[in-house]
């Protein structure tokens, strides 16, 4: 009995790892580090119902190295991550209700946002 506790802890364990590791946003910028037009532009809000957390946790951690760092979380090549570096990504955990915001040293309130509406909405711009 005790086993099959461990056994379940166990399981729980490597499929919220699993679920992170899935659930990872590098956001991409061009060379010279401009955000696109249209992330000015108003949206439509996703409906709660349809997004992946309503009620999050949020932590915002700032790396020099952000376009390395989330390009290679995000298995982007490495031409990829040269032509188009991300100015920041977002991965969360549905399980734990926890998203994880990275952005660099420096970042805009745009950057910022965009990132935060994955932890809410997911992989909104695929």
């Amino acid at each position: 009995m005790v086993f099959q506790f461990f056994r379940k802890c166990l399981l729980i364990r490597l499929l919220s790892l699993w679920v992170l590791t899935l659930n990872l946003s590098a956001c991409l910028s061009t060379t010279t580090q401009k955000i696109a037009v249209q992330e000015f532009l108003p949206f439509n809000v996703m409906p709660a119902h349809h997004r992946i957390m309503n009620q999050v946790r949020i932590s915002w951690e700032v790396r020099e190295d952000v376009a390395h760092f989330c390009g290679f979380a995000s298995r982007m090549g490495r031409e990829q991550s040269y032509l188009t570096p991300p100015l920041g990504c977002a991965f969360w955990d549905i399980l734990k209700a926890e998203c994880t915001i990275v952005t660099g040293l420096v970042t805009s309130h745009v950057a910022l946002g965009h990132e935060l509406r994955h932890c809410f909405e997911g992989h909104y711009h695929r």
